[in-house]
């Protein structure tokens, strides 16, 4: 994420996701609601904005009254539409609220100059405190995961006793990019919410809000890079993402043949600050899955060489794995990123040797 892209405990509005959402109101109005909730999806499409927009409605609702004259109360759903006069909010959003925590990924380091790669189980240690204590508020107390899949096998075990014997009004919202990564018996005990990408109407809506300064036109190239991820549209708009993936198309339009000369000063460019690659990492993954959709028979926009569909999928998974265990090493063990760079395409022409 951008340093310029609202963080997502920010969030008072949602953008998409309403099926999803009536699912969770119909819970909460019929007392049927789950303790723990799995929100996955691919990345940047809101999955954390949903989880921190609920966590706030269920700590601004109102109590409903337990009957009167006329019986009891109709039971209330959780509205999408925050008050934005509770002072609550404010308190939420700035950490302070005593019912509210976040997990995500922590420092390695006392000075905070440096984040871990991976939750791990010093992160989640306080959960289970958290959640037994009374709610200060007299509500419910509620901890984000943000993201679940990305805790190591410690942190995931030491989770797994609290969603085991969840005290009373506890709620675990436990965002993940990839499901399949936590897990079985963590899947098990959530009711799990499968968030799918923005439409086209949606992006528009997102990126008009959030980029008010673009032009339409430039709003509509982002929102196809982005294929329906909010969060990569506005990586790509701060970071110079679309320049970063019109090199990337440049430079493997000849596939296999790279232009060395054009590559060496790609890999310096990109190198040189750590938004931006992280960035290429992301625009190099989309040409990869461009690549395999069009291979496996579906259409895809740009990217692919048609030279490169005639290797095997399997081949192509391989050496994406390849790819990407060398981008998880250079994010842990801090390797030079510009040679980085360089592996990578070398790595995505190596199918063509075989």
């Amino acid at each position: 994420m951008s340093d310029e892209t609202p963080h997502s405990r920010l969030c008072r509005r949602l953008i998409g996701h309403r099926s999803a959402w009536e699912q969770v109101s119909e819970a909460w109005a019929g007392g049927r609601f789950a303790h723990a909730w799995l929100i996955s999806g691919p990345r940047g499409i809101g999955k954390a904005s949903f989880a921190h927009l609920l966590a706030k409605a269920i700590l601004t609702a109102k109590p409903v009254e337990e009957g009167g004259l006329f019986g009891p109360a109709e039971p209330r759903g959780l509205s999408r539409d925050l008050d934005a006069a509770d002072p609550l909010l404010p308190r939420i959003e700035s950490g302070a609220h005593p019912d509210m925590m976040t997990v995500e990924i922590g420092w390695s380091d006392d000075a905070m100059t440096k984040r871990r790669t991976e939750i791990v189980v010093d992160d989640v240690r306080d959960v289970g405190a958290f959640l037994s204590l009374t709610p200060a508020e007299g509500g419910w107390r509620v901890v984000v995961i943000d993201a679940a899949d990305e805790m190591n096998r410690s942190a995931a075990n030491a989770l797994l006793k609290n969603l085991e014997e969840p005290p009373r009004r506890s709620l675990l919202l436990l965002v993940a990019h990839n499901r399949g990564r936590l897990l079985p018996t963590i899947r098990s005990r959530c009711r799990h919410l499968a968030l799918s990408p923005l439409s086209a109407a949606e992006m528009e809506e997102g990126l008009s809000a959030l980029l008010p300064e673009e032009t339409p036109d430039r709003r509509r190239i982002l929102a196809g890079m982005a294929q329906g991820s909010l969060g990569e549209a506005l990586a790509l708009a701060h970071g110079g993402g679309d320049e970063i993936a019109a090199g990337i198309a440049r430079l493997l339009a000849d596939w296999p043949r790279l232009d060395a000369k054009a590559l060496s000063a790609f890999a310096s460019d990109v190198a040189a600050d750590v938004g931006r690659f992280r960035l290429f990492t992301v625009l190099l993954g989309d040409w990869v899955a461009a690549t395999l959709r069009r291979g496996a028979g579906a259409p895809a926009e740009g990217g692919a060489a048609g030279a490169a569909l005639a290797v095997p999928l399997d081949q192509w998974g391989e050496v994406w794995e390849k790819v990407n265990d060398l981008f998880r090493r250079a994010e842990a063990v801090n390797l030079d990123r510009r040679h980085v760079v360089l592996s990578a395409f070398h790595a995505l022409v190596s199918p063509a040797a075989r």
